[in-house]
């Protein structure tokens, strides 16, 4: 993997982050993009397609949780990994990022270090190859060659730690994932994420597939039903 291979777009409402971030984004070799509110966010990852876009929360007239739940309601963006990067940490402000359809959650003041090794362990993560094939359980299928999870024979478009977190069940019917493998396979040892992260996220497939799927392990973790 080489940075330059990668396009990152930078979204907040203050000049002097867009220029530390891109300054140091750059300097690693990443191509950058840059965006003041929500709006002009849509627009430029509509026309770059980014690889990843770091999106501030609070903005003004649409803010970035909107924002999130606009993008993702795009299929091209569907492989886009959107991390928040934002000062508010307090949990509710999390579980809503997660809910928008975002992949990680960044608090600031961070280092720019540590940042460009959380945005290196988010692209590694997404870049790796998806097989081309589908995988199919009664009215449910996954295309992986697509991005796409089919219900019913209604094409839906997820997030993708919920296509991943989806697919990792849906590959081994019956075998009860914890936790702490859940966190691994999806997100990685390098990603920090809330405690709830995994159950919003189970949530939200419920939501769309159905509750029959995915199946509560209490105080262990999921499984896909056998």
């Amino acid at each position: 993997m080489n940075t330059g291979d990668y396009r990152i777009l930078l979204v907040d409402d203050e000049h002097d982050i867009l220029e530390f971030l891109g300054y140091n984004l750059q300097r690693e070799g990443y191509e950058v993009y840059t965006a003041n509110n929500g709006r002009e966010a849509i627009l430029a990852a509509l026309q770059h397609k980014p690889h990843l876009i770091l999106l501030d929360i609070m903005m003004p007239e649409m803010d970035g949780i909107e924002t999130c739940i606009e993008m993702r309601s795009h299929p091209e963006l569907g492989e886009t990994v959107i991390a928040f990067l934002t000062a508010r940490g307090e949990d509710y402000s999390q579980i809503a990022g997660f809910e928008a359809g975002g992949d990680d959650y960044i608090t600031k003041p961070v280092k720019p270090r540590v940042l460009l090794t959380r945005i290196w362990a988010l692209l590694k993560r997404a870049g790796k190859p998806s097989r081309a094939d589908t995988m199919k359980k009664e009215e449910l299928t996954i295309d992986r060659e697509r991005y796409l999870v089919i219900v019913k024979g209604k094409e839906i478009t997820v997030p993708r730690k919920e296509f991943e977190l989806l697919t990792l069940l849906m590959e081994k019917p019956g075998k009860v994932f914890t936790r702490e493998e859940i966190f691994h396979k999806v997100w990685g040892d390098n990603i920090i994420v809330g405690d709830r992260t995994i159950d919003v996220h189970i949530r939200k497939l419920r939501e769309k597939i159905g509750d029959k799927f995915i199946t509560t392990v209490k105080g262990v973790g999921y499984k896909f039903r056998e």
